[in-house]
């Protein structure tokens, strides 16, 4: 699969797409009208609701919270857990009630963060929290005078109150400690029995439904706050009415619906005033299946509030994004970085100029027609598309439209806020997805994006522009919905294709999503890179002993370990990985063609894919405009290696091919050679315990004692060391395909990758000890690692599962 950027719409035959913010229908008739207003008047109603909390600022501070969790997974851990609850439960809220009944400090009391975590989740089950707290402390615990642990707040006079209550509880806590809970906890009578822990794994996926871009802006969270009101005032008419529904929110609403009830006096308050009772947030179930309880709760959900307001449900950057992609290490990696020259990063910047550009997610769905001939009834659909291709969403798609196709259908897509979607109304006598040849053009019509983007959401009929064939006394009439997210900044799409031969060396050409010549690059002898632009040529990286020093050493590159450091550390780590990690409509994708850039930093300590490389396409998705060039230069670096070896393993074959005609000067074999030592020219032989061979040797010091494998193609390498274990990889498994190295040391086990196993891709490289095997596309073993006291080691680019339970919004 390619990275190209061009959106293809994602088609779902299922419950309609969702709008926030004002409430927008145009009726097309009297009675349509009536209904209108009454469904206007209920919109109204729901937005007279009163919340006393400022619930968009308090969701940001929410999100801050839950990504400062997030950075600190050692709080997902039982053993940790259990010891945050036991002072969340011994201390926290001992000290809250005492604050509460009577301030003990002169500003907020400041919450340590792993007691913070337990009381997030606690409140998240208000009525359980509220009768936990009456029970234990005759009242609810509020946050009233209470700062959040992420607060830029003072916490001295907390931690002086603290060790003042509690001299043998640190105030804070890390990862590092092993305190043991002592034993007799549970059965303190002043300890809910709420199973905490439970509770708070529940809540351990929502961070990665709500962490885009998007949901932490002003328009969105107060389009969501809407929402949030809405579904208040549909659970209040289904009890009014006595209906029955297991109502389910989608996450823009749910966050809403967290924040609030983070603020346990105001919830309980607001919500017995609006609605006469603490509404219950029950989050336990979580199978999505079709007829589950979650399934048929989300289809009356919004079949009620489309009757109830007359606008859709769906709401783009709001609906369940699939499971948690799966993390690339249990351990966080927090590098050191050390200062570099902006004005050398400025400099070379320049080499490059590209537009900024932006991206929204669209749901759209076109729920009704009018005025369509009988002719045509139950025989029409719509193709969209943009009325100019963006370079995003450059397709045209079908959708049906509900009233004629009987059940809703919802396409989502990403395209840039510009120009407009143009809609086709076809005849069309096939129910099939894929796209056919029209039958008919009926009419057509259009919204601006730009009007979409300004209020996030629009509903309204369209009176199609009819062909200049057709005549109708009426225009067909076309109900369009759409929502959209805030516009975010657009990743950049590169293509790094070789197309031109200069001398002896090849000029690699870099486009943009456009076909525009961005820069050339070229590589000399292995040892120097050179960007080549209108204005000519500039070194932009040297090869020095084992490492690349690239844009006058503002960045350095470890070949070993494809590891990039300088103002960021950067990981090239094989497979698609975290946010590029395929989803199930995805498997059938070859995860290892590609290559992900993975950033690590105080912000990130488990991790941030910032790019992705298409292996055979050359494609480059660039996230950031700080890695643009040295993303490319990164990427340009480990392509050249993987064609040296693809041309290595050319070689080698026509070798093999003639190995029985001509046997070549060898040093000798040693003892147990299982498959034989050929094609060594001027070797120093192979020791014992060799079982696969050590061929197409060229003068090399030899293969050590004990290699399984192989530890072929190896130039002027000073050996492979003991304990080589054998390797299955298109470049070589073992310990092959170094250039001028030193060696591979002992333990290095064999690997199955595209371009090196093992310790393979190492070039003028040190030593290689203790390296573990690895499956992936560029060297597992060395080539990625996993992060331990200080370092990336370990990591490797084997497959990820996808199987993990699916999280579900909360419900009520």
């Amino acid at each position: 699969m390619s990275t190209k950027k061009t959106s293809k719409p994602s088609i779902k035959q299922s419950q309609g797409s969702a709008i926030a913010g004002a409430f927008v229908i145009i009726a097309s008739s009297g009675e349509n009208c009536k209904m209108g207003m009454e469904q206007e008047s209920e919109w109204n109603a729901a937005q007279s609701i009163e919340i006393s909390e400022d619930l968009v600022a308090a969701a940001k501070l929410q999100l801050k919270f839950l990504a400062a969790v997030d950075r600190n997974r050692w709080l997902y851990e039982d053993q940790t857990l259990q010891r945050a609850i036991y002072r969340y439960n011994s201390c926290w809220l001992p000290l809250l009630a005492k604050h509460s009944e009577s301030r003990v400090t002169n500003g907020p009391l400041v919450v340590p963060l792993d007691c913070e975590w337990v009381w997030h989740c606690h409140r998240l089950n208000p009525v359980r929290y509220k009768s936990d707290c009456e029970e234990f402390y005759g009242r609810i615990l509020d946050n009233c005078n209470v700062a959040s642990s992420v607060e830029e707040i003072s916490r001295e006079e907390t931690e002086e109150i603290w060790n003042a209550m509690y001299p043998d509880e640190p105030y804070d806590i890390n990862s590092t400690r092993s305190d043991r809970v002592p034993e007799n906890v549970n059965g303190s009578e002043n300890y809910t029995k709420y199973n905490l822990v439970l509770a708070i794994k529940r809540q351990i996926p929502f961070y990665y439904q709500v962490s885009r871009p998007h949901m932490n802006t002003d328009q969105f969270l107060e389009a969501a706050v809407a929402r949030y009101k809405g579904f208040l005032h549909l659970i209040k008419r289904n009890k009014e009415r006595s209906i029955t529904c297991f109502c389910v929110p989608t996450y823009d609403i749910d966050l809403i619906w967290h924040t609030h009830q983070l603020h346990p006096a105001s919830y309980s308050n607001d919500l017995m005033k609006s609605l006469g009772k603490i509404l219950e947030h029950d989050d336990t179930d979580q199978n999505r299946g079709k007829g589950q309880k979650l399934d048929i709760g989300f289809s009356k959900t919004i079949k009620q509030w489309e009757a109830l307001f007359g606008s859709r449900y769906w709401k783009a950057g709001a609906m369940y994004r699939g499971s948690t992609p799966s993390p690339l290490t249990v351990t966080p990696f927090i590098p050191k970085l050390i200062g570099k020259e902006v004005t050398a990063h400025n400099k070379f910047q320049k080499l490059i100029d590209l537009p900024e550009s932006h991206v929204i997610e669209v749901v759209l769905e076109f729920v009704e027609i009018e005025n369509l001939p009988e002719t045509y009834k139950k025989r029409v659909c719509v193709h969209f598309s943009k009325a100019q291709p963006d370079g995003i969403f450059d397709v045209k798609r079908k959708l049906n439209i509900q009233s004629e196709f009987g059940r809703k259908q919802v396409a989502t897509f990403q395209c840039k806020p510009t120009g407009k979607l143009f809609f086709e109304l076809v005849s069309d006598s096939t129910s099939d997805l894929l796209l056919p040849e029209p039958v008919k053009t009926l009419g057509y019509g259009s919204i601006a994006l730009e009007d979409l983007v300004s209020d996030l959401s629009v509903e309204k009929w369209l009176d199609l522009v009819p062909r200049s064939d057709t005549i109708s006394s009426d225009p067909v009439r076309l109900k369009v919905a759409a929502s959209c997210t805030v516009p975010i900044p657009a990743p950049h799409v590169l293509k790094i294709a070789r197309t031109s031969r200069l001398s002896k060396s090849f000029v690699t050409q870099v486009t943009d999503g456009n076909g525009n010549e961005i820069i050339g690059l070229q590589m000399r002898e292995m040892k120097e890179l050179i960007g080549i632009t209108k204005e000519g040529e500039k070194v932009i990286g040297q090869l020095i002993e084992s490492e690349w020093s690239l844009m006058d050493s503002l960045w350095t590159l470890k070949v070993q370990k494809m590891l990039l450091t300088g103002p960021h550390t950067v990981k090239l780590i094989p497979g698609r990985k975290l946010d590029y990690e395929p989803k199930h409509h995805e498997r059938k994708t070859n995860i290892h063609n590609f290559m992900t850039a993975v950033e690590f930093s105080a912000e990130y300590p488990y991790g941030r894919a910032i790019a992705l490389l298409d292996v055979n396409s050359g494609d480059l998705m660039v996230q950031e405009a700080w890695f643009v060039l040295p993303g490319l230069m990164l990427a340009f670096i480990f392509l050249n290696i993987s064609r040296k070896e693809t041309e290595f393993m050319a070689e080698e074959a026509v070798f093999k091919a003639t190995v029985d005609k001509d046997k070549l000067a060898s040093g000798g074999c040693g003892s147990g050679c299982g498959g034989g030592c050929g094609n060594m020219v001027n070797s120093g032989g192979c020791g014992s315990g060799c079982g696969g061979g050590c061929g197409n040797m060229v003068n090399s010091g030899g293969c050590g004692s004990g290699c399984g494998g192989g530890c072929g193609n190896t130039i002027s390498s000073g050996g492979c060391g003991a304990g080589c274990g054998g390797g299955c990889g298109g470049c070589g498994g073992g310990c092959g395909n170094m250039v001028n190295s030193s060696g591979c040391g002992a333990g290095c086990g064999g690997g199955c990758g595209g371009c090196g196993g093992g310790c393979g891709n190492m070039v003028k490289s040190g030593c290689c000890g203790g390296c573990g095997g690895g499956c992936g596309g560029c060297g597992g073993g060395c080539g990625g690692s996993t992060m331990k006291s200080g370092c990336l080691d370990n990591i490797t680019g084997g497959p990820s599962s996808d199987e993990q339970p699916m999280q579900v919004a909360a419900h009520a």
